[in-house]
């Protein structure tokens, strides 16, 4: 049996996730990480995604993620998310509710800052939504 480690998926409205799982692939703030048992610590903010998850008793779950940030440790690892649903249930129409904020944000940014990390927000929202 490969090693496992303790892994929580949660966010404001609920934990989603606490067990013990084989690896977790997150959308990290440099691109996908996979995290396997006794992984260096490390903390990534964590970008508008899928979070698979594999566990000791069976099939890869997905999980939508919109933001947050993840501790890893040797021995965990825990994802606070924004947002969270897993993927059987995503609304779409809120993917694209999203969508349309970032483009509204886009165009109402008043700063070359705003306005570039509002082009990376709905970069990671249409990259999401293709994923989906």
């Amino acid at each position: 049996m490969p090693d496992s480690f303790k892994f929580e998926l949660v966010s404001p409205e609920r934990l989603l996730v606490s067990e013990e799982v084989q690896s977790v692939i997150i959308p990290g703030a440099d691109g996908e990480m996979t995290v396997l048992a006794n992984h260096a610590p490390v903390m990534t903010n964590v970008q508008p995604g899928v979070v698979t998850v594999k566990p000791l008793s069976g099939a890869d779950e997905r999980y939508v993620v919109f933001g947050g940030f993840a501790d890893i440790l040797p021995s965990g690892c825990t994802l606070l998310a924004e947002s969270a649903v897993p993927v059987a249930s995503i609304d779409r129409e809120d993917v694209a509710r999203r969508i349309q904020e970032a483009r509204e944000d886009v165009a109402d940014a008043k700063t070359d800052e705003a306005r570039t990390r509002a082009e990376a927000f709905l970069s990671q929202l249409t990259t999401l939504e293709a994923a989906l």
